[in-house]
């Protein structure tokens, strides 16, 4: 769709004052607002152009102009600034997912609560699949005489934690050499693999901590071998729905909180149709419970691979630069953090 700049720039001023203000604008507003250098006359003319064209149109109850779901999409593909995170807020991002955490689960919670704080936005996340996947590393934690907490962490990026009885001979040193022998040996295997190739050199090295192997060995075969269950969703900020003007209606807000509890449904709108940052526009979306918001969603990793993805969903008016980049440096944030755990 070509425009003359006349016409971006106007776009760009009815789009960010509906973003700030979420009221529709007349030309009058926009000469006085935007230093635009053409009457209102001449706005007027344009606004006409850019309503025929799609882009803009008006509210039943009012003579002023918002954006349409078209003029969003011009918005963010032709006209926004670069996305920008401020560096205040890369440090509350980076300070608040460094924090000793011990388990995927709970630093991707505590990540869909801080997204949503960050972009007063609700937050959904898909966490990793759990089933059937290789070995990733070992840990062990004190826990009390004669046991210990035994961390697991799956190539997909899962975690589990089992306590096992290692008995009151084995000290934390033989603990840690049990935990290195196992990454050493067993990294990205299967436990068939381990028990047909690696088992008889494990036990090599680990004589004195049989008992501990076996039961470690028993616990591998559950963990890694699991039935296949779906992604674990995590909403973060769902009331913030209802301090949004768009959502005043409470049989629409009614509607939108009975799918938050329909898990299917909600991956169908993080689910990235490609890399990168994907952006869902009003009726982009294919829930038609959904068609008055939009969607900012990309995917992280743990070593190259695609294990879940994060979304922001809000009104269509949102202020999508801002949300853009948040969920941007959030996402690289977090594949950061969760391959530095595998490591």
């Amino acid at each position: 769709m070509e425009m003359d700049e006349r016409k971006k720039k106007i776009l760009r001023a009815i789009v960010q004052d509906y973003i700030a203000t979420a009221e529709p604008i007349g030309s009058r507003t926009i000469a006085r607002k935007f230093d635009l250098g053409v009457s209102p006359a001449t706005i007027r003319n344009e606004m006409a152009d850019l309503e025929e064209l799609g882009l803009i149109e008006q509210p039943h109850t009012s003579a002023g102009r918002i954006p349409s779901d078209s003029g969003y999409r011009y918005f963010v593909d032709c006209l926004m600034d670069p996305p920008r995170i401020t560096d205040e807020e890369k440090q509350v991002i980076e300070r608040e997912t460094t924090k000793r955490i011990s388990e995927i689960q709970e630093v991707i919670a505590h990540t869909s609560k801080l997204l949503s704080h960050l972009t007063s936005l609700t937050s959904i996340i898909l966490g990793p699949h759990k089933g059937k996947s290789a070995f990733g590393q070992m840990h062990f934690l004190p826990y009390q005489p004669g046991q210990a907490i035994m961390v697991i962490i799956k190539e997909n990026g899962v975690v589990d934690n089992h306590i096992v009885d290692i008995g009151d001979a084995i000290t934390a040193e033989d603990l840690q050499h049990v935990a290195n022998v196992f990454n050493n040996k067993m990294k990205g295997q299967s436990v068939d693999q381990v028990k047909k190739n690696l088992l008889h050199q494990i036990y090599g090295e680990l004589a004195r901590q049989r008992r501990l192997i076996d039961n470690a060995m028993e616990l591998l075969s559950t963990i890694l071998d699991e039935v296949e269950q779906p992604e674990k969703i995590y909403l973060g900020g769902t009331l913030n729905m209802l301090n949004q003007p768009e959502f005043k209606d409470l049989e629409k807000v009614k509607t939108l909180f009975k799918v938050f509890e329909e898990d299917e449904r909600i991956k169908k709108l993080v689910q990235p149709t490609q890399e990168g940052l994907n952006v869902t526009i009003g009726g982009e979306n294919t829930l038609k419970e959904f068609q008055d918001c939009s969607v900012i969603s990309a995917t992280y990793r743990v070593n190259g691979e695609t294990i879940g993805a994060i979304g922001v969903l809000g009104p269509t008016r949102m202020d999508y630069s801002k949300v853009m980049a948040v969920v941007d440096y959030m996402t690289r944030s977090l594949t950061e953090i969760l391959t530095r755990r595998r490591r």
